[in-house]
Order: C-alpha cells, then structure tokens, then sequence
C-alpha cells in the first residue's frame, strides 16, 4: 500500500510537470493554430535567465517572474519576426521554423551560458514530508507544481470562454480574414498568442528545473510528453491538457515503479498510437463545428 500511495502522489506530481508544458502547446494552439516545437527550447531560455539572475542574488519570486516576463517577450519576438512572414501560407513551414528555432536556441544557450549542468534551487523544500514515522512520496515543491498547473489551467480556462479577449484569439486563429471584417486586430491576437503560450512555457521550465541539475538539454524529454499529454486530453482543451497530463505522469510512474523504468517511452508511444486510433482529436476535444 505505501507503494502504491509513493507511485500515484509522484505519478501526480510528475503528471503536473507534462500538464505545464501541454497547457503551452494547447495555448498556442488554441490561439495560432500552430503547434510549437521549438516551445521547450524557449522555456529553458528563460529559465536560463532566471538562474542567472539567482545566482546574481536576486530572490527567487522576483526571478521567476523575471522569466515570464522574458518568455512574453521572447515569444512576441518570435511570432513577428519569425512566424509572421509564413503565417496563412502552408502549415508545414510554420513547424519547420518552429524545428530550426529549436535547434537555434540550443546553440545559442550552449554558447552563452555553457553545456555543464548547473544546480536549480527551489522555493520550497524538495524532500519527503514526514507524517509521524512514515515518509509520504510527495515533497512541498511537488505540491506548489500541482497548485500552480491548476491556477494556470484555471486562468487560461476563464480566458478562452469568459473575456472577449479570448473569444477575438480564438476567432483569429479560426478564420484571420472573417476577424478583420469584424474589427478585430488578428496580427495583435496572434502575438498575444504566442506571447502567453511562451510566458506559460516559463512557468512550466522553472516547475520542471525547480531542485534539479539543468542544462541546455534538460527540456527536451518534455517535447515528447507534453506533446502527447497535449494530444491525449486535446490540444484545443486546457482541461484535456491537465487530464491528459496527470494521466500520462500517473501511467509512467506505474510503468516505472512495478514493472521497469526502460519501458515508460514504449508505454506512452501506446497510450499515443491509442488515443489517434479511438480519438483522434483527444478525449476532451471540443466539437468539430465550429462557428467564427
């Protein structure tokens, strides 16, 4: 029983951790029609940044919001000066450049701040709590990831069907030439868009760095996962997206604590292949008809 209970509460946690970065991708989808490739790449920038400025002395709170700030502005950038000449021409070339953006900005981190793995503090601690004589398999900084992927998921949730803001993302991703007709600024909404996915992807690289050994590296096993946390709950779905998470995270830690670490990837390429073949369009996925 008590491993049973270790392997759901870290199941848990780690499914939060695929939930913040799926909840990038979703946003980013949600609002540009555009799947990112290039968006752990973009995180672990602006975590970079924010263990710098750590390391500068400056407090941990004022880093991290330092780090959304440059995930806003990074992603703005991106979408003017990179995306905007190839958006409402073929999908394919926005992923391309999403691909080579990729690679970009690991050469460029590699460069800048070196490929050695640096420590990453957390703002709480990272080990067991204790009830009584008993270690439980959850840490206070795995609790604050949890907290914080359902304020994120929350806000983005009251986004998108509460605000006009998000009902004018929405129809510009949907149909840019209808939304002009209609007054409103597609080319403001798609920055938006792209700035807020980032912004969100900064939350999810610190949660993901917060008490472990970083490098220009460490994102990438989360392209995979998140990408299909993202696709298993619906890339239109911030929901779907944290359910998409908390069930991939819970799957792989039953895969790894009772039968092998070595067949998780094997075991979420199934759930993958699964989910494409049933529903195609995620378990959470809103309906296909949609009206602008």
């Amino acid at each position: 029983m008590q491993q049973f209970l270790d392997t759901t509460l870290g199941g848990l946690v780690l499914g939060a951790v695929y939930a913040a970065f799926a909840l990038a991708l979703c946003l980013i989808w949600r609002s540009t029609r555009i799947v990112n490739f290039a968006q752990a790449a973009m995180a672990m920038v602006t975590t970079y940044i924010a263990l710098s400025l750590i390391n500068a002395d400056v407090p941990y709170w004022v880093a991290f919001m330092a780090a959304i700030a440059a995930g806003f502005g990074l992603g703005a950038v991106i979408e003017r000066v990179i995306i905007r000449p190839v958006e409402g021409k073929a999908e394919l070339n926005a992923v391309i450049l999403t691909l080579g953006l990729f690679m970009v900005l690991h050469g460029l981190t590699a460069i800048t701040f070196g490929v050695q793995h640096r420590g990453f503090p957390a703002p709480v601690s990272t080990n067991a709590i204790n009830v009584g004589d008993t270690s439980i398999g959850i840490t206070p900084f795995g609790i604050l990831t949890i907290v914080v992927v359902a304020v994120v998921m929350a806000g983005l949730v009251v986004l998108f069907r509460f605000t006009d803001l998000g009902l004018r993302m929405r129809a510009s991703a949907f149909n840019g030439e209808v939304s002009r007709l209609l007054g409103v600024r597609v080319g403001r909404m798609l920055t938006l868009g792209w700035a807020l996915a980032a912004a969100v992807g900064a939350v999810a690289g610190m949660l993901i760095a917060g008490g472990d050994l970083v490098n220009p590296a460490f994102m990438d096993p989360f392209v995979i996962y998140g990408f299909i946390a993202a696709v298993l709950g619906g890339l239109d779905s911030p929901l779907g997206s944290v359910i998409g998470g908390l069930i991939l995270g819970l799957s792989l830690s039953y895969v790894t604590g009772y039968v092998g670490e070595h067949l998780a990837p094997l075991v979420a390429l199934g759930i993958l292949m699964v989910v494409l073949l049933v529903r195609p369009s995620g378990l959470f996925a809103a309906a296909a008809a949609r009206r602008v």
